[in-house]
């Protein structure tokens, strides 16, 4: 498809000279002569590049290109001007202009500079078509989310994404934080750069500072060469800190200097390298109780938390389960060429009432599993393989429900017995962060027992 170009100009004569230039180097042209016509011919078409001249009777170029970037925001635009000056090129650079041209022009000249600025289009358009592939692969539309408290979370990330800022995302093992982490990143400004996922715990501290900063050669036994780092292999993109609670007091302090002056030092080297990464970390410890008691920097947690996102557990939001157990069927039954349908009301029960202490990961290794095990082409309980749940002499008043309330107040206020009242060493045991801690002791009104 040819580049399709909008000549401007009120001397008839300079729009056909151009026209003629342009339509032999193979470019669709069409041409006006009054801005208003102009502006008409912009609403009514998509044009790859517009030339203007600067000086002209009814509107001068500066002002008719705040109007057709009004129209179409990424156009780029080429004034003509017979007296350019430093100033006239300031105002034009200020106004968005690509660039400028000086009556009379040379014809090489303005076939070049028409040649760039349509790779400037073009590029663009490649950019928006890749940012829509890779976000088409983590939309956040597409994440199942019934329940109100995941949809806050997500309306939290889509307003987050295309800030720069630090994103710290907690929350218990298997609800999804990497899965945030990626969305963040495909629905950002960086999502044609790299997004680099680095588990901190699996990692020893010195492994962890040569795979985030580099290190140079000699700089321990093994190291025959000179190896960037993650952070410079990153550049523009996003680096994905997992486990970040994990990391020890040496290494923090080395991690705060990168976020705040964005520069690493490789191992066994001296020299500041400048990063452009942005910065998301994740962790299913509580962070806050982690510095009230000296594990964890406060200064390292705030920049972090610039945007804290935490992600409830399964329990927590019901109705998220069935929607997100029929998903995890959807899928897996097309992957494993199965067949499977749906499954028994004794499986929805069982599904309804487990605790998922696994959260979204345990439900997907559940519903994974019944699909492989399954004989016929509906789930059965036993092809899940869970836990049998909680057995009691009675069920409490309030049915199901009143039973796994009264089961939660008492396994909580064992909980605070065995930790001495201290609702930090409780939440842990309970492998729960603090303040769900505190969220559920007040929903089944531990304090007033």
């Amino acid at each position: 498809m040819k580049p399709r170009i909008l000549v401007l100009d009120d001397e008839s004569r300079m729009v056909d000279i151009i026209g003629m230039v342009l339509r032999r180097e193979g470019y669709e042209i069409a041409t006006r002569t009054h801005p208003g016509d102009a502006l008409a011919a912009l609403e009514a078409d998509p044009y790859d590049l517009l030339l203007t001249d600067l000086k002209m009777q009814e509107m001068d170029g500066v002002e008719l290109l705040r109007r057709a970037r009004e129209i179409q925001p990424e156009l780029p635009v080429i004034l003509i001007t017979a007296h350019a000056t430093v100033s006239t090129a300031i105002e034009a650079m200020r106004a968005g202009a690509f660039d400028y041209v000086e009556k009379p022009f040379d014809n090489t000249e303005l076939k070049t500079l028409v040649a760039r600025a349509l790779e400037v289009t073009r590029l663009s358009r490649e950019n928006r078509y890749l940012r829509g592939e890779l976000a088409s692969q983590y939309p956040l539309d597409a994440i199942v989310a019934e329940s109100e408290a995941l949809r806050d979370v997500l309306g939290l990330v889509r307003r987050a994404a295309r800030s720069p800022s630090t994103l710290l995302v907690t929350g218990e093992s298997g609800t999804g934080k990497e899965l945030i982490a990626r969305a963040v990143h495909y629905h950002s400004d960086r999502v044609a750069s790299p997004f680099v996922a680095v588990n901190c715990k699996a990692l020893a501290s010195g492994v962890l500072e040569s795979e985030l900063f580099g290190h140079e050669k000699g700089a321990f036994t093994g190291a025959d060469r000179s190896r960037e780092g993650l952070f410079e292999r990153a550049s523009g993109g996003t680096v994905f800190l997992d486990e970040i609670g994990e990391i020890d007091a040496e290494f923090q302090a080395k991690l705060l200097r990168v976020i705040q002056e964005r520069v690493v030092v490789r191992v066994g080297g001296g020299a500041e390298r400048s990063v452009d990464v942005r910065i998301v970390a994740a962790t299913n410890r509580d962070l806050r109780a982690d510095v009230a008691e000296g594990r964890f920097r406060e200064d390292l947690y705030f920049r972090l938390a610039v945007i804290p996102i935490h992600l409830p557990p399964l329990r927590e939001r019901r109705e998220d389960v069935l929607p997100l157990a029929r998903h995890f069927l959807a899928r897996l039954s097309e992957r494993l060429e199965r067949g499977i349908e749906g499954w028994t009301p004794e499986v929805e029960q069982r599904l309804l009432t487990h605790a998922w202490p696994g959260n979204a990961r345990e439900l997907e290794n559940a519903i994974e599993r019944g699909v492989v095990l399954a004989t016929g082409g509906t789930l059965e309980l036993d092809d899940l393989l869970l836990d049998e749940a909680p057995q009691g002499d009675g069920a409490p008043a309030g049915g199901l429900q009143g039973f796994l309330d009264q089961a939660a107040r008492e396994r909580i206020q064992a909980a605070l017995r065995e930790a001495g009242g201290k609702r930090i060493e409780a939440a842990r045991a309970l492998g729960i962060d603090r303040t769900t801690l505190y969220r559920l002791m007040r929903k089944h009104r531990v304090e007033e027992d």
